[in-house]
């Protein structure tokens, strides 16, 4: 089995995507973003982090956090917002059950993807080009025709700040160079 090797840095600028298992439409419906909102600020009690930007689709969620100054630590983070976010779900919808023997013997549930995906920000080049994905991410994948037409995210909060004007990835393509 591959070991994966995280890149760690204290006080670090991160994207991150997660996905739900089999690409469930789980984190849109009703209720879901409220529960994600609990569960992350359960997880940012007991191990605090600024949250810079957000977008969550039907299937999948990308986000930017900064670690504290002292700590390095986003793995423990993710894996008590899973746990915190599938309890909650589980709570709504008793019948997601783990569907394999070898998830039951792990504990696992049918909510998540096993693993995560992480880049590390390097420069605030960087942070934009990471920030334009994120929130144009919606009509890249055919949600909608305008980054504003989508509610799951923190874009509304950043054009409330001047950062982005309410037109911005409208009709147009927008150049974007983060990926996937």
């Amino acid at each position: 089995m591959p070991r994966y090797i995280r890149l760690k840095q204290r006080g670090g600028t991160f994207f991150f995507t997660l996905v739900t298992y089999r690409r469930q439409p789980l984190l849109t419906r009703p209720g879901a973003l409220d529960m994600l909102r609990e569960s992350l600020e359960e997880v940012r009690r007991h191990q605090p982090f600024l949250l810079r930007a957000w977008v969550i689709l039907p299937d999948h969620g990308h986000f930017i956090w900064t670690l504290p100054p002292d700590d390095d630590d986003y793995s423990s983070r993710w894996g008590r917002l899973k746990s915190a976010f599938t309890r909650r779900l589980y709570a709504e919808m008793p019948n997601l059950k783990p569907m394999s023997a070898a998830q039951r013997r792990r504990n696992e549930k049918t909510v998540w993807q096993r693993r995560f995906w992480e880049h590390q920000i390097r420069d605030s080049e960087d942070f934009t080009a990471h920030m334009d994905y994120l929130h144009y991410n919606p009509v890249r994948h055919g949600l909608v025709k305008r980054v504003s037409e989508w509610r799951y995210s923190s874009f509304h909060t950043y054009v409330e700040r001047g950062v982005y004007g309410t037109n911005w990835g409208g009709s147009a393509p927008v150049e974007i160079a983060a990926g996937e």
